[in-house]
């Protein structure tokens, strides 16, 4: 696997990391992963991933916000092919940016010379917005624990969605608006201050989660 580069979003924690796909006249070859070059990657140092999912999506789908605690599950995302917009919102008690998302532009298309994986840990709720029939895959760092899961509704009106890039908000705040393909779940799920409010939340203190 050949990493381009690594760069941090504005909620701690959260990174992109960039590989290289090799391209010729027949199309492209890349190594999406391999553990040795991950354990040279700071922020994913000593990450186990024990499980890994593929997930399909329509134009105008809105997935999460979602999160996991005994065991947390850190995420690291990427599209295979379409345009997935990711959404990470930080809920850790006591962090600078408690509250507040960001949204991330992740196309993927054959003929790109680089792809991108995202890293959410755990202390943050998770989720994604499609514009065009997407594909994606994550590998996540803990094994589905029904029972120990929440979810927070991306139109919950105390989400602050202030570090989102302004043009990128305003795709996500259309298709909210749509109405989105949402599960009445994650349309229904808990408002910032509910959630801080749960039994769920004393899982995800500040610099322990």
């Amino acid at each position: 696997m050949q990493i381009v580069s690594t760069r941090p979003l504005p909620l701690a924690g959260v990174h992109l990391l960039r590989f290289r796909r090799f391209a010729d006249a027949r199309g492209y070859f890349t190594e999406t992963f391999r553990r040795s070059d991950f354990d040279g990657v700071e922020f994913l140092a000593g990450i186990d991933f024990v499980q890994c999912n593929e997930s399909f999506s329509k134009a105008g789908v809105v997935r999460g916000l979602h999160l996991q605690w005994n065991p947390h599950m850190g995420k690291l995302v990427r599209t295979v092919q379409g345009r997935m917009i990711d959404l990470v919102l930080d809920v850790r008690r006591g962090s600078p940016t408690y509250g507040r998302a960001v949204a991330v532009d992740l196309p993927a298309r054959p003929e790109d010379p680089e792809s991108e994986w995202i890293w959410v840990p755990p202390g943050f709720a998770h989720g994604n917005a499609f514009t065009e029939p997407t594909t994606i895959e994550y590998f996540c760092s803990g094994e589905y624990s029904p029972g120990c899961e929440a979810g927070i509704s991306p139109l919950a009106p105390d989400v602050d969605w202030s570090l989102c890039e302004p043009a990128l908000r305003s795709v996500v705040t259309g298709l909210l608006s749509a109405p989105a393909l949402m599960t009445e779940r994650d349309r229904d799920g808990l408002t910032v201050a509910a959630w801080g409010e749960s039994e769920g939340a004393r899982h995800f203190d500040f610099g322990e989660c």
